[in-house]
């Protein structure tokens, strides 16, 4: 086993999630091919440049988008993710925090094929992309958005939370609601606060200042101060050191990928391995 390559345990962990082709002539294998792509994301390399050991170079674009496409890296995540539920092996206590990834000037260019959603934004350091992420307790993926880099953070907070869906092995629905949600003062809000109380979601969220100032400036009609807890508070990092596991990878702290389908199937990927 080369670096950056699958262990034995990870394969065979991952060989079973894999679908197998029915008809027509067999293909490459798999876990040669599986090895070159993350070879490739861990790297950051353009796709020519993976080395031949894996193949032909241009079999591994081929069959990373074709998985992409058809959400074969959704369906391997969501499998490691109810299997690890149905050993008891999730925390949760789930923390929120977005990060925003600097695009490449070859991530550029998809919206003149008419992708509407390239998840790429202007800023001043130029082309950027942000990641919305919702991990567990131990600081491993559960759901994550991609969105242009100069999107505010309060805006994608349900479109998050409500990616969670860890399915179930047995009979029964796959389960969308955490226990407690942790999130930093960019998601203190009143809709976002609402709807989690809505949902009777505990959670644990700090008051911004100026939102602090106007509360009381009003008096008896602003209310109480929301709840918090600062030992609750201090859990957060774990999705600081997820975002730092993730940002390993250079094609991940990096975009070069020009549609958002390949980086959302990139950063799958490699939430995947976290859980396997």
């Amino acid at each position: 086993m080369r670096r950056h390559e699958l262990s034995d345990a990870e394969w065979e962990l991952i060989q079973p999630l894999l679908p197998r082709p029915v008809l027509g002539r067999p293909r490459l294998d798999d876990r040669m091919i599986l090895n070159g792509i993350v070879w490739k994301f861990c790297t950051g390399v353009a796709w020519p440049d993976v080395p031949e050991r894996y193949g032909s170079w241009a079999s591994l674009p081929t069959r990373f988008r074709r998985w992409a496409a058809n959400g074969t890296f959704e369906r391997m995540l969501q499998a490691a993710q109810a299997n690890a539920d149905a050993a008891g092996d999730i925390e949760w206590v789930v923390s929120v925090d977005s990060s925003i990834v600097r695009a490449h000037q070859h991530a550029a260019g998809a919206g003149k094929r008419g992708l509407r959603n390239p998840a790429l934004g202007r800023s001043r350091g130029g082309l950027t992309s942000k990641i919305y992420l919702a991990c567990d307790g131990s600081g491993r993926p559960l759901a994550f958005a991609l969105t242009g880099g100069n999107t505010n953070d309060c805006t994608q907070f349900t479109t998050v939370m409500d990616a969670i869906r860890v399915p179930c092995l047995g009979l029964g629905r796959p389960r969308t609601r955490p226990d407690h949600v942790i999130g930093d003062k960019g998601y203190s809000s009143k809709a976002i606060r609402n709807w989690l109380r809505r949902r009777s979601i505990a959670h644990t969220i700090p008051e911004r200042s100026d939102q602090a100032a106007n509360r009381a400036r009003r008096g008896r009609l602003g209310g109480r101060p929301p709840a918090f807890d600062r030992g609750i508070y201090k859990r957060r990092n774990v999705v600081e050191r997820c975002f730092n596991w993730l940002k390993q990878w250079r094609g991940i702290a990096t975009r070069y990928e020009k549609t958002a389908q390949s980086y959302h199937a990139a950063v799958t990927l490699a939430s995947l391995l976290m859980w396997v």
